[in-house]
C-alpha cells in the first residue's frame, strides 16, 4: 500500500524523546528515516531503564521504523560523508543546543548550500532566539517554566509535573506536524526552509483554556486537584470501592446526572441550572453528589452514568488502562520482532485511515545496525571503504 511520505528521506540526528518521537511520526507515515548518531552511541536514552535483554525499552518507545547509522560529525570527513547522505535526504532533525550545528558547520545556510530543498528542523528547549536561546531545556524545567506545574496537583500540595514527559510529547507531534506542513510547501514553491520548535513555545501554547483566562480576563488558574478551573462537576468522586472521573461538561448532562442521582430538581435550582451558578455554589453541591456516589460501588455508577450518556471511566493504573477491553478492541499494543530483546511490544500509532494502513516494519533499531547497508546503498561505499571508516572512528 501507498504510504504518503514513502518518498522522503530523513536524517534524524537527535536524541531522548521530543524529536526521535516527532521522527517516528514521520516513520510511521512512510518515511525512510535514517538515525544518525556517533560511532560510541549519543542518545542517553539508551541507558535509561528498564531493560529487557540489555536494550532500553525507554528507547524503543520513540524508534521504530527507523534505520540505525553511525557517523563522527567532528570529523572533517565524517562531515564531507555527512553533506553527501544529504544531498540524498529531504529533511534533517536535529536537537542540539542552539548553535551547535553552525559551531559543527552544519548550519542551516551550509546545509541549504548543498541542497536548496532541505527542510531542517531545529528541535530546543527555548528556541534560537530570546534570552534563554543557549539555555539546555529539559522536559520537566519546560513543564515547570511553562506554567502547566503551578495548575497541576492538589489544591493544598506543591507544584506538581505531568506523570509523562508531556512537554516531549506534545513537541513530537509538532515536529510530524510541522515538517509535513513544509514539504507540502516545498511541493508548491521547491523550497526548503528551517522549522525552529521550542519545547516552551509548545507548552506555553498548550495552556489552552488556562492561558486563555488570564489573557483575557486576567485569571490566574489555581490548582483543584481533580476539579476543573471552570466547569463543575468535573471530577475524580471516591465510590464504595474505587474512583471514578465524571464530567457533567454542560448544563443538559448535568440534569442527566442529577435525575441519575435521584436529585432531578438540581437541574431547575437557580443554585445549580447553570454552570456558572454551580461554580458559585461548588462546595455545597459537590459535597452531596459525594456522599450519594460514595453509597455504591464503581462498577454500580459506571453502568448508569453509560446508560445516561454522561461521560464517565474508572481512574486505572497502567496494567489497568493497557489491558481494559476497548484497548485491545483498539488494537492499540502491537508486538515487534527484535534481534536481542526478542519480542517488543510497543503502542501502535493512533493514527487510523480508511484507506492507509500505518504499520510497523521496522523494530527499533541498534546503535549503527544499517552502516553497512546505507553507506553501501545511498554513497556506493564498499564493504573495505566502510570498515576502513569504522577503523577509522569515523563510523
Amino acid at each position: 500500500m501507498t504510504k504518503p511520505l514513502e518518498d522522503i528521506r530523513i536524517l534524524d540526528l537527535s536524541r531522548v524523546y521530543a524529536a526521535p518521537a516527532g521522527a517516528m511520526i514521520l516513520a510511521d507515515l512512510g518515511a525512510d528515516v535514517i538515525r544518525v548518531e556517533t560511532p560510541g552511541g549519543s542518545d542517553s536514552m539508551r541507558d535509561w531503564g528498564p531493560f529487557i535483554n540489555g536494550e532500553s525499552a525507554y528507547y524503543f518507545s520513540a524508534n521504530r521504523n527507523k534505520r540505525s547509522i553511525t557517523l563522527n560529525l567532528k570529523e572533517a570527513e565524517g562531515k564531507k560523508l555527512f553533506l553527501e547522505l544529504l544531498k540524498k535526504a529531504d529533511v534533517v532533525i536535529e536537537n542540539f543546543k542552539t548553535g551547535t550545528m553552525e559551531r559543527l558547520g552544519l548550519g542551516y545556510e551550509t546545509l541549504k548550500q548543498v541542497n536548496p530543498g532541505i527542510i531542517s528542523c531545529s528541535v530546543t528547549g527555548f528556541g534560537h532566539t530570546g534570552p534563554l536561546s543557549k539555555n539546555p531545556g529539559f522536559d520537566p524545567v519546560v513543564q515547570a517554566m511553562s506554567g502547566l506545574m503551578d495548575v497541576t496537583g492538589a489544591s493544598d500540595g506543591e507544584a506538581t509535573k505531568v506523570g509523562i514527559p508531556i512537554a516531549d510529547i506534545l513537541t513530537s507531534v509538532y515536529v510530524g506536524l510541522s515538517v509535513t506542513a513544509a514539504i507540502r510547501q516545498r511541493d508548491k514553491t521547491g523550497e526548503g526552509q528551517e522549522i525552529d520548535l521550542s519545547l516552551l513555545d509548545v507548552q506555553v501554547s498548550s495552556l489552552a483554556n488556562v492561558a486563555s483566562g488570564y489573557l483575557n480576563a486576567g485569571m490566574v488558574s489555581e490548582r483543584l486537584g481533580n476539579r476543573h478551573n471552570n466547569v463543575t462537576p468535573y471530577q475524580v468522586f471516591q465510590c464504595a470501592d474505587d474512583p471514578i472521573m465524571i464530567c457533567a461538561g454542560n448544563d443538559g448532562l448535568f440534569q442527566k446526572f442529577a435525575a441519575l442521582l435521584g436529585r432531578p430538581e438540581w437541574g431547575t435550582d437557580p443554585k445549580f441550572e447553570t454552570n456558572h451558578a454551580r461554580k458559585g455554589h461548588e462546595k455545597e453541591l459537590i459535597d452531596q453528589i459525594s456522599e450519594i456516589i460514595a453509597a455504591q460501588s464503581a462498577e454500580h455508577w459506571l453502568t448508569a452514568l453509560s446508560k445516561a450518556g454522561v461521560p464517565a471511566g474508572r481512574v486505572n493504573n497502567v496494567a489497568q488502562a493497557l489491558e481494559q477491553e476497548q484497548v485491545i478492541a483498539r488494537d492499540s499494543v502491537e508486538t515487534l520482532p527484535h534481534s536481542v530483546a526478542g519480542e517488543v511490544k510497543m503502542m501502535r500509532n493512533p493514527m487510523r485511515f480508511s484507506g492507509l494502513e500505518i504499520e510497523s516494519i521496522l523494530p527499533p533499531p541498534l546503535l549503527g545496525e544499517h552502516t553497512d547497508s546505507v553507506y553501501n546503498e545511498l554513497l556506493g561505499l564498499s564493504k573495505q571503504d566502510i570498515q576502513r571508516l569504522k577503523d577509522s572512528k569515523i563510523l
